[in-house]
């Protein structure tokens, strides 16, 4: 897929309603779920302990954070869309936010986005971007709901 590419204020409100576009598919393994346990300091066993997982667990497997799947948008969002000429991005908000399902350790998840909303604030872009992070082979997203973004262009 070719990232779409964004150089104002009117060519970006010219896909307002539109899909904007989904990424690439990122595999969710347990060395990245791992590094965000450490980092967020959440250890619980149901994304570490790959053992007691599958023992006890009725997905017979770890899953990743809730967080961790949330935390993947930005990566993913840079691979859907380039915004040139700003001095500033500022990820602003999330509504209307759901866990759809859990996503199991080696599932592939994606982002797709449409342009929900847009409005000029004295020279401030905000966009409502409605996003879901599918699960590659699986009906029910991850993840969705509304990230606002304010762009601040040159």
């Amino acid at each position: 897929m070719e990232k779409l590419i964004i150089n104002s204020y009117d060519e970006f409100a010219a896909h307002l309603g539109e899909d904007l576009g989904c990424s690439e598919w990122l595999e969710v393994n347990q060395d990245r779920i791992n590094l965000f346990a450490d980092a967020t300091l959440d250890h619980q066993w149901i994304h570490v302990d790959v053992e007691r997982a599958q023992k006890e667990s009725q997905y017979h497997s770890t899953i990743a954070h809730g967080y961790l799947t949330l935390s993947l948008l930005p990566y993913m969002w840079d691979q859907i869309i380039e915004v040139r000429n700003i001095k500033m991005l500022v990820n602003y908000g999330m509504d209307k936010m759901r866990f759809g399902q859990p996503v199991i350790t080696g599932s592939k998840v994606r982002l797709c986005t449409k342009l929900h909303s847009i409005a000029n604030l004295r020279g401030i872009c905000k966009t409502e971007i409605d996003f879901k992070i599918e699960i590659e082979g699986q009906r029910k997203p991850a993840l969705e709901g509304i990230a606002t973004f304010l762009y601040y262009f040159n």
